[in-house]
């Protein structure tokens, strides 16, 4: 089975989203088969793909019943859309609802090496989802002190989820997003996430900047858009591959970082 990596936070605006089409291009960058879900109903990770809006079937439909997982794939990415607002609904009344989206991906993954489920910004039903179809959890947080929380109440759903439904979840560890480091704040607060959770948060820190919203509407990666920035998730995408024991993958994510910051 592929490496399925739930990758959430506890709010909006911690770049979660960019980080998941940004690990996406690393690992295929770095020679691994990559598979994403798109598990919002604001669909901005299938637009950031540049999936056609009306593209169907959808996540919601699978859920639902209503199509496979292997039709639902539009170029590499299982596309959502508002819909999948509805599907929550219908799901959140059904019996064994958590276990939903494991059941439907079974035998999705097969010729895949990772699959990237990208969570709504909340803990609710289609994160638990998320998490009990996962091998792994990654969290996203800023670099602010209002993170600390975020990140405890992410890692009590992620311990729900692995007590009482998926006991071989492993927790990958957390990644700094938007971080200033020219400021004081910023570099305070990565400080004391490393302090209250040591050797749970990964060495690559994500830089703030405008380009990530530049590449987003030009549906570009960072990696090409504006390369020694996108170095920062070379970094990061070489840690999780070296945690996933796919070591000729870090290898040549190492290589691609250094000529990124060339």
């Amino acid at each position: 089975m592929a490496h399925r990596i739930a990758v959430l936070s506890q709010k909006g605006g911690t770049g979660k989203t960019t980080t998941v089409r940004t690990l996406a291009d690393a690992f295929r960058r770095g020679g691994l088969r990559v598979l994403v879900v798109d598990l919002d109903p604001q669909g901005n990770l299938s637009d950031y793909f540049d999936v056609p809006p009306d593209a169907t079937p959808t996540i919601a439909e699978v859920l639902t019943g209503r199509a496979e997982a292997s039709a639902a794939i539009h170029d590499g990415i299982v596309p959502a859309n508002l819909q999948l607002a509805e599907a929550e609904l219908a799901l959140a009344g059904k019996m064994g609802r958590e276990l939903t989206l494991r059941k439907v991906l079974r035998g999705a993954d097969d010729d895949v090496d990772v699959v990237l489920l990208d969570c709504p910004p909340n803990l609710g039903l289609l994160t638990v989802n998320a998490l009990v179809a996962a091998t792994h959890a990654l969290i996203a947080c800023e670099a602010q002190y209002f993170a600390l929380q975020g990140v405890e109440q992410a890692l009590q759903v992620i311990e729900l989820a692995k007590d009482g439904l998926n006991p071989d979840l492993e927790f990958l560890g957390a990644v700094v997003t938007k971080a200033d480091l020219r400021t004081v704040h910023s570099r305070e607060a990565v400080v004391a996430l490393r302090e209250a959770h040591p050797g749970k948060i990964f060495d690559a820190v994500i830089r703030q900047s405008i380009a990530y919203a530049e590449s987003s509407e030009r549906g570009v990666s960072i990696l090409d858009h504006r390369p020694a920035l996108g170095a920062d998730y070379l970094d990061l995408a070489g840690e999780i591959a070296a945690a996933l024991g796919e070591a000729s993958a870090k290898r040549r994510l190492g290589t691609l970082a250094k000529a990124a910051r060339a």
